[in-house]
């Protein structure tokens, strides 16, 4: 069995159409590169936030980042009083579990604000992609950090060279620590 499918966790293969080409569409834009193939259930690392957060979560989240610190009663006003009260509240408890909000008590109310920047989200999100695709043992690792080296060589030469350049820095910097 192929570790595609391992690292992925799903067995399904499904066919996709390849895009027209610029002649077949009658323009000079260059088609966009797709996968030869998707596997059903496999998230790309952009997506994967929409699966560990629900919209309002995200768009609550959001607001937070803009506003830094507030209440449920000005997140409620925020979205136009058009959101239940008590949504919001559970929304909010929600987010503070995953541990992406803080909150403190301020009379009988919480101040809520965010527990880390959009960056830093955006940067866990990316971590866990890459430990999922890596967290399978010695076994996997070669695979995908060869697939990854031949993917980025196919599309973009000065891509592989940055990667290359970031491989070296980080010798570098491992080699200093000891």
């Amino acid at each position: 069995m192929s570790i595609l499918p391992k690292i992925a966790g799903f067995y399904h293969i499904e066919r996709t159409l390849q895009p027209l080409t610029a002649v077949e569409r009658g323009s000079y834009i260059p088609a966009m590169p797709v996968p030869k193939f998707t596997l059903r259930g496999f998230r790309r690392p952009r997506e994967v936030a929409s699966l560990a957060l629900g919209k309002l979560e995200r768009q609550v989240l959001d607001e937070t980042w803009r506003r830094g610190e507030l209440t449920v009663r000005e997140v409620y006003v925020a979205f136009g009083e058009n959101v239940a009260y008590t949504t919001l509240m559970t929304t909010l408890d929600r987010l503070y579990k995953k541990k992406l909000l803080k909150r403190r008590k301020d009379g009988r109310a919480f101040l809520y604000a965010p527990a880390v920047s959009r960056e830093e989200l955006e940067h866990g999100i990316r971590e866990d992609v890459i430990n999922g695709l890596l967290g399978y043992g010695a076994d996997a690792v070669q695979p995908v950090l060869a697939c990854i080296v031949d993917t980025v060589s196919e599309t973009d030469r000065q891509l592989l060279d940055e990667l290359d350049r970031l491989i070296k820095e980080k010798r570098k910097e491992l080699k200093q620590r000891g």
